[in-house]
């Protein structure tokens, strides 16, 4: 009943899944339940500042502002920038309007005279953040905290080890596929958290150390993003990590599509680049990390590959060699679509396909 196709087609499909339920059931048996074996302190108020890039925000930013406001942080340690990328729709107008009305939280904004996307504009601000705060907080205008988000993150930088801490994701809307998706994801970047880093991070939510932004800065090749400045920090030794008591809602403000392809498109661009940026920086300390970037390197660049080629073999096997054998892997694959896990791992590896090949031709810039 099997030809050699099947057998290969199989394997391949097998290595496709196999690799990444046997790391996640590693993690999530082995370090979940973990300490972290960092050292806490609960009374570290250090001064912060919360680094807001935008670019035609008006729905959002005065919700973003009101939420930061609602912070249980002391408000004298904060400060807010935003830098906003030339919006036409009034954006910084209602920051200067909210922050006349808000005298206790300063506000500073930067304009630029044209939208040249979210990474200049961080770029830009970053100079003046880390003048004098301690820490840095690189935030997204729809992405909203819970009121405790400031002070669960800053207690984990007690430890001088620790160099980035970033949320873990909630949507907004209930959405059961989205939120299944999330909820693998935090497990699976909290576990490596607990080795040494994750390699992957979260946008809506990423707090640096100042002075290792003083000494090291951030990646500002084409493309870099929040797990590319993470993962640049983690390789000169400190910890980068995401952690479970600092909780960020964002909405689906975007295509599904579009968002996670463009999401995928950095992700490439982190584990193609950012390794070599910190080598030819002269940063790059061996470490446990190494060993979480190789399987997620491998996860994302090779994984969604490997599922595309078993595809094409078994439908190459179905209609020349006419395998029936083939034809049933299939169409028990396409029923397995309706189990909201196997659906969602398999447009994630869509997007990562679709991201890859759009890489080749450009990379996102702008929001």
């Amino acid at each position: 009943m099997f030809n050699i196709f099947d057998i290969i087609a199989l394997i391949i499909a097998g290595l496709h899944f196999g690799v990444p339920i046997i790391y996640y059931f590693y993690l999530k048996v082995r370090w979940l339940q973990r300490s972290w074996n960092i050292r806490m302190n609960l009374n570290y108020k250090p001064k912060v500042t919360i680094v807001i890039p935008t670019y035609n925000e008006a729905r959002y930013i005065e919700k973003k502002l009101e939420n930061i406001y609602q912070q249980r942080y002391p408000k004298e340690k904060m400060k807010v920038i935003v830098v906003d990328s030339n919006s036409n729709d009034g954006t910084v107008d209602i920051v200067r309007k909210w922050s006349r009305k808000h005298n206790d939280l300063p506000i500073e904004v930067i304009q630029e005279n044209k939208r040249e996307g979210k990474l200049k504009a961080i770029l830009k601000a970053l100079p003046k953040a880390i003048i004098d705060s301690d820490l840095i907080i690189l935030t997204d205008a729809d992405a909203f905290w819970d009121r405790d988000a400031i002070t669960n993150a800053v207690k984990y930088f007690a430890d001088p080890q620790v160099g980035v801490v970033t949320a873990s994701m909630r949507y907004l809307q209930k959405r059961h596929v989205e939120d299944k998706y999330r909820m693998f994801y935090n497990i699976v970047r909290i576990c490596e958290s607990k080795i040494h880093s994750t390699p992957v991070h979260n946008g809506p939510f990423q707090m640096f150390r100042s002075n290792l932004l003083r000494r090291y800065f951030i990646p500002d090749f084409s493309g870099a993003d929040d797990s590319s400045f993470g993962s640049y920090i983690a390789f000169t030794g400190y910890r980068a990590i995401q952690v479970d008591d600092v909780i960020v809602y964002e909405p689906l403000r975007h295509s599904t599509f579009r968002r996670k392809v463009r999401r995928a498109q950095h992700l490439i661009v982190n584990f193609m680049k950012t390794k070599k940026f910190a080598i030819r920086k002269g940063v790059y300390k061996k470490s446990i990390f190494d060993k979480i970037w190789k399987i997620e390197w491998y996860l994302n660049i090779i994984n969604p590959w490997l599922l595309l080629t078993a595809t094409i073999m078994l439908i190459f096997n179905a209609v020349y060699n006419k395998s029936v054998a083939s034809v049933l892997t299939l169409i028990f694959g396409g029923l397995f679509m309706f189990v909201d896990t196997f659906s969602v791992w398999i447009t994630q590896q869509i997007y990562l396909i679709i991201a890859l090949i759009k890489n080749l031709h450009s990379i996102p810039e702008t929001w």
